[in-house]
């Protein structure tokens, strides 16, 4: 049964969110420092205050501190709180944590749980996921060259890894690397925990990229003779491939939403600007050239949303709803850029000042159609399904004859 309605837990939860996000985070965006967030001085009290009302870690199990309200709850608080880059750290809700956090949740051992999961949940550490590599597509991990090799009772890593979003400032890394190079695509990799402390991690640079919102950058990082015992395995060997997933559906449900909370951000100040800045006798508001900018982020909106929630609740019916994910994360991607562009150009230069967001956003929704696998990957993928599921129709609907 199709339901558009937010549950009474649901809207308490958005009122709670949005009351919080105006008190206290749209408030500090401006001491925020690029590459490295707001100062722990000002951040910890506001986590306390999202702690306090229980709208701590969405993603997370409640035994781990979360809320453990299901995909369309998470994508709900995700709307609300994405509408600053500030958000998803205040709300414990962050990337790339929240994906390390949601592995270790599947894979981890209880001794690795007790040592990184419940302190990463807490926000007491922060967390890496290297794997993207130079000499290889950063959209197709199958293709990976970093090794680990069994040498006694340890493994040894050897792997250059880049784009390694969080790793300066980070208490360990989780690393996919290749472990069985003669097994399948699928079977090739496993991950590993290390410490950002080994002797055998470094990171080389932190590589420049636009946009200032992510904590710890994007880095350079280098595994040279890394040891690191057995326990240090997540999950079982051969299993990288199918552990990494894990992070992206709940992560590409948790993107989409976010990009939503920010093309309705950006469109309120279009609204804002259109109702009182005159383009001679008339408000902006009154053009038709902008009555169809606003008409069209309204549509494209409201259809990014309702494609996203869908999927989320295929995926709290245990659907994997691959199809679906791979939809809200070049579409909804496309929609955020578009949004925000139509706002900018409403604007004019003014949009491009940092006297509203717009500027700060725009820089930062650009990378939206690249990370977690870029348009051209997820265009690929549905249509292949789309494919797929009509050629097996087709099969269904043959006469017997035919079949035969």
């Amino acid at each position: 049964m199709f339901h558009f309605t937010e549950s009474d837990e649901q809207r308490r939860m958005i009122n709670k969110a949005e009351e919080i996000m105006e008190e206290h985070v749209f408030p500090n965006e401006k001491y925020m420092v690029p590459h490295r967030g707001l100062p722990d001085e000002i951040l910890k009290p506001l986590q306390k205050v999202v702690k306090e009302n229980g709208l701590w870690a969405a993603h997370l199990p409640k035994e781990y501190g979360g809320m453990g309200m299901g995909f369309v709850s998470l994508g709900l608080l995700s709307e609300v709180i994405g509408q600053s880059a500030l958000g998803p750290y205040v709300f414990g809700s962050m990337a790339p944590d929240a994906g390390n956090a949601e592995i270790l949740v599947h894979a981890a051992t209880e001794e690795q749980k007790e040592k990184y999961l419940k302190p990463l949940a807490n926000y007491d550490i922060r967390s890496c996921f290297a794997m993207t590599e130079p000499e290889v597509s950063g959209s197709d991990p199958r293709t990976l060259k970093g090794k680990a090799v069994k040498e006694g009772d340890d493994w040894v890593i050897n792997a250059n890894k880049w784009y390694t979003t969080g790793a300066e400032g980070a208490a360990f890394a989780i690393a996919m690397v290749v472990t069985d190079p003669d097994a399948d695509p699928y079977h090739r990799t496993s991950l590993f925990i290390v410490d950002t402390d080994n002797p055998g991690f470094k990171i080389i640079r932190e590589v420049p990229v636009l946009g200032d919102h992510y904590v710890g950058g994007h880095c350079e990082v280098h595994f040279h003779n890394c040891r690191v015992p057995e326990k240090s395995l997540l999950g079982k060997r051969g299993e990288g491939f199918k552990l990494a997933q894990l992070r992206l559906g709940p992560g590409r449900i948790t993107h989409a939403m976010r990009w939503i909370g920010v093309a309705r951000r950006s469109l309120n100040e279009m609204l804002a600007y259109a109702l009182t800045k005159k383009d001679g006798q008339q408000r902006l508001a009154d053009s038709q050239l902008i009555q169809n900018y606003i008409a069209d982020c309204e549509a494209e909106i409201q259809a990014s949303r309702l494609l996203t929630l869908h999927a989320a609740w295929k995926m709290d019916q245990g659907d994997e709803a691959r199809k679906e994910v791979s939809l809200i994360k070049f579409y909804g991607a496309q929609v955020l850029n578009n949004v925000i562009d139509r706002a900018i150009q409403t604007l004019g230069m003014y949009g491009l000042t940092p006297n509203t967001p717009l500027e700060s956003l725009y820089r930062e929704a650009r990378a939206a159609r690249i990370y977690d696998g870029a348009d051209e990957v997820h265009r690929m993928v549905v249509a292949r399904q789309v494919l797929k599921e009509y050629q097996a129709k087709e099969r269904l609907n043959e006469p017997a004859a035919v079949q035969k």
